[in-house]
C-alpha cells in the first residue's frame, strides 16, 4: 500500500485527498475541495479530481454524512448514493470504506497532535468514553466507547433527535419550528441552516429589525452572512441569533456527554466551530453545558476540546484502511 485516496463528502462540500501513511500518520500529496452540488454523484467528483490533481489510487476510504447501512449510505443533504461495491466497479479500485463522516472523524481523533485542538474546559479526564459532536451543513454525533485497551467508535443520528427547549424563548423557538417544518430536531438550531432558522425566528416571529444587508429574502442571508455580522458585531439581531446557537450548541453536547458518559472528553469538530471559536470561549456554550441538573457534576469534569484540524475526518477515513479498528 503506498498512497490512499480519502473523502470528506458533506452536503456543501466534498473534500478528497491523496495521503500516504508515515509515521504513525499521514502525509498530503494532493487535496482538492469543491462544492458536492456541481456533481451528480462521488464518482464524477473523483474521475474530475484524478483527471485534474493526482493520479489514481488503488485503495479509498470516503466519510459521508448520512446513515451508513451495509457499506452504502444515502446522504442526509445530498442526493447521492454512495455504495462501495458501485465504486470498486466503476473505478477500479483494489478496496474501498464507507463509513459515516463522523466516524471518520472520531476516528481521525487519534492522529492529531496537542495544537490541533483548542480547550474550552480542561475539566478531570478519566478513563472511559469520549464523545464527538459537529455542526456544519447538518448535525453529526458519534461515540467512541472505551474498551479498556482503545476507543471504539459508532456513529449516531442523534442530530436528528427531537430537540428540547428549556426556556421561554426556546419554547417560542419550538412553536416557530413546528409551524414551519412539522417536526424540530436539534440539526434545525445547530447547524448552518440552523443558524439561519435562529436568525428567521427572530425576525419573523418576534420581529426583531436586522440591518438593511441582513434582509431576510431568496436564501438570504446565509449563515455565513449572519455569522459574520455578529462576530464583527455590525448586527444585534445576527449577534443575539449567534448567542442563541452557541448556547444550543453547549445545552445538547452536554446531552451527548451524558448519554455516552464521555467522562474522557468530548469534542466539537465539524466546520463552524473554529470560525466562531472567539464566541464558543464565551461561557454561553460551558453554561449551557454544565446545566444538567443532579448531573452538573459529573458534567463539570468532563474535558471539552474543539477540534481545529479540518483533515480529521480525512485521516479518520484513510486510517479504516491502514488500521481497521
Amino acid at each position: 500500500m503506498t498512497t490512499i485516496l480519502s473523502g470528506d463528502v458533506g452536503g456543501t462540500n466534498t473534500r478528497l485527498a491523496v495521503l500516504e501513511p508515515q509515521n504513525g500518520g499521514f502525509v498530503k500529496k494532493a487535496a482538492r475541495t469543491v462544492p458536492s452540488a456541481d456533481y451528480d454523484c462521488l464518482e464524477d467528483a473523483i474521475r474530475d479530481f484524478f483527471d485534474t490533481t493526482a493520479e489514481p489510487c488503488s485503495f479509498a476510504a470516503f466519510g459521508i454524512a448520512g446513515p451508513v447501512v451495509g457499506d452504502r449510505c444515502e446522504a442526509t443533504n445530498l442526493p447521492w448514493i454512495v455504495d462501495a461495491a458501485n465504486l470498486r466497479s466503476a473505478l477500479g479500485f483494489e478496496k474501498v470504506a464507507v463509513l459515516n463522516d463522523l466516524k471518520a472523524q472520531a476516528l481521525g481523533i487519534r492522529f492529531l497532535k496537542r495544537d490541533d485542538f483548542e480547550t474550552l474546559h480542561a475539566g478531570k479526564a478519566k478513563p472511559g468514553n469520549r464523545a464527538l459532536i459537529a455542526a456544519g451543513t447538518g448535525l453529526g454525533q458519534a461515540g467512541l466507547f472505551f474498551d479498556g485497551h482503545r476507543h471504539r467508535v459508532f456513529a449516531t443520528e442523534g442530530g436528528h433527535a427531537d430537540f428540547a427547549p428549556h426556556d421561554e424563548i426556546h419554547i417560542e423557538l419550538l412553536r416557530f419550528l413546528t409551524d414551519r417544518f412539522g417536526r424540530a430536531s436539534w440539526e434545525r438550531v445547530v447547524s448552518g441552516s440552523g443558524l439561519r432558522n435562529l436568525f428567521h425566528f427572530l425576525v419573523e416571529g418576534l420581529d426583531m429589525e436586522p440591518i438593511p444587508e441582513l434582509a431576510i429574502g431568496e436564501g438570504r442571508p446565509s449563515p455565513q452572512q449572519i455569522s459574520s455580522a455578529a462576530l464583527e458585531k455590525r448586527c444585534p439581531v445576527a449577534d443575539r441569533a449567534l448567542d442563541i446557537f452557541v448556547q444550543l450548541y453547549g445545552a445538547e453536547a452536554g446531552n451527548l456527554a451524558l448519554k455516552t458518559l464521555a467522562v474522557n472528553g468530548l469534542f466539537i469538530g465539524g466546520g463552524i466551530a473554529p470560525k466562531i471559536l472567539e464566541r464558543l470561549r464565551s461561557s454561553l456554550f460551558m453554561d449551557a453545558f454544565r446545566a444538567k441538573g443532579r448531573m452538573q457534576g459529573l458534567v463539570r469534569n468532563i474535558p471539552v476540546h474543539v477540534i481545529l484540524n479540518g483533515d480529521t475526518a480525512l485521516y479518520g477515513a484513510a486510517g479504516v484502511i491502514v488500521d481497521p479498528v
